[in-house]
């Protein structure tokens, strides 16, 4: 049986078909065939609005298997660490994955539809594994962001990419030597 990961893409017109679809490629190169992606077009991608975006995240949640693994890119990114949050799912992930996602709290980016958690690590599924990911030339989202996730998801682990953009220079290797070594 193949392992579940679900990817979720970031915000902007276009975005799933012509810039996601990219990262998406490169882990499925990387995973291999042992590893079934579901990447799903996410409503309204040039406007992503949280309460949209956080109920399509909970049907697709809610249709994988225990220890499926999420990836979320960008706002992709930000929307399912808050959602998962807001609300764990009711099953086992065996890890949550966020690439290049925008802070929103204090010392970031302003929100009008996610409430900023101070508490946000403490509120997530105590048992799954986060990892962050940020490339220190990333035009789109400050490099900063990542250390005010890492202070607020203690537990994290921290991957900062030298020379890497928001898209990762559309390399996601080491996202899938990460999500190969939780197996």
């Amino acid at each position: 049986m193949s392992k579940q990961v679900l990817f979720i893409q970031g915000g902007g017109a276009g975005v799933h078909d012509t810039w996601d679809n990219k990262l998406v490629e490169s882990l499925a190169r990387e995973l291999g065939p042992s590893y079934e992606i579901g990447y799903p077009r996410m409503p309204h991608e040039a406007d992503p609005r949280y309460a949209a975006w956080k109920a399509a995240l909970e049907q697709e949640i809610a249709a994988l298997a225990d220890g499926a693994i999420l990836i979320g890119h960008s706002v992709g990114g930000t929307i399912l660490i808050n959602a998962l949050a807001e609300n764990p799912p009711d099953r086992k992930l065996s890890g949550v994955f966020l690439m290049a996602a925008p802070f929103v709290g204090a010392g970031s980016w302003p929100s009008g539809d996610i409430k900023p958690s101070p508490k946000l690590g403490a509120r997530l599924p105590k048992a799954t594994p986060i990892y962050l990911y940020h490339g220190n030339a990333d035009d789109i989202v400050p490099f900063a962001h990542i250390a005010l996730y890492a202070k607020a998801i203690p537990h994290a682990f921290v991957r900062r990419l030298k020379g890497r953009n928001h898209q990762l220079d559309n390399d996601l290797a080491e996202v899938a030597a990460d999500v190969r070594a939780l197996a």
